[in-house]
């Protein structure tokens, strides 16, 4: 009988508990927001709506609008800021902008900084997946040619990038509908590589050494791609 009572007694408290939790916890409806994955890229709002595509490309030219409406086109100041008025560059500057309103070459250049913040460590790392989404085809089979020849031999690089003193357009072009801009960056990089055994072969990892790179980058102005990817590289003794 006592176990009989017990037993009746713990079956009250399990559906008295189970009314409790169902309260709280709710109903599932079928909207409910998929598990949180920790190891998942956070989605990041496109402005429409959606997700935004996360490719490790870098918008160059500021194409993404600041919240209250797209960002206003530059101003005659604000090419002449960049080059000269009535220089070659500041005309070219001023037919890519005639094709691509959104075209902005302060924005750009910030765009450019990041880019070649990332090419740069992502070609010391190995990083093929990256230079991908950044290079033209032909820039990128020169660089995995180059990362390939370097796996071979056992070597790995270490490299700590320390800062760009400065980027200016040096160059721009506008080819059919193709937009060109050449970047003259003048940064600070630590490198060293080291073979197999860990021995160094090449640089030095306690010096910052100057580094001068000529990078040119492109985009289809009829593209609804926002993004320019590297087309030329060019280093300067």
């Amino acid at each position: 009988m006592f176990n009989d009572i017990t037993t009746i007694i713990f079956l009250v408290l399990a559906v008295v508990i189970f009314f409790r939790l169902r309260s709280v916890l709710g109903r599932r409806t079928g909207n409910e927001r998929p598990p949180f994955d920790p190891y998942s890229a956070p989605e990041r709002d496109n402005g429409a709506g959606g997700p935004a595509q996360d490719d490790n490309v870098i918008p160059l030219p500021g194409q993404t609008a600041p919240q209250g409406g797209p960002s206003p086109a530059p101003t005659s100041a604000t090419l002449d800021k960049v080059a000269p008025e009535g220089s070659a560059l500041n005309q070219a500057l001023r037919q890519i902008l005639s094709v691509d309103r959104s075209f902005e070459p302060q924005g750009f250049l910030q765009g450019a900084r990041a880019a070649y913040e990332m090419i740069v460590t992502a070609f010391a790392n190995g990083d093929r997946k990256t230079l991908k989404n950044l290079l033209s085809k032909e820039v990128y089979e020169g660089f995995v040619a180059a990362i390939s020849d370097r796996e071979s031999r056992g070597e790995t690089i270490e490299s700590t990038f320390v800062g760009i003193d400065k980027a200016d357009i040096v160059e721009a072009a506008l080819k059919g509908s193709t937009a060109q801009v050449t970047v003259k960056f003048r940064s600070e990089l630590i490198s060293a590589t080291r073979d197999r055994d860990g021995a160094i072969v090449d640089g030095d990892p306690n010096a910052v050494s100057d580094v001068t790179d000529i990078w040119t980058f492109a985009r289809d102005t009829t593209s609804r791609d926002p993004n320019w990817r590297l087309v030329a590289t060019e280093s300067v003794e």
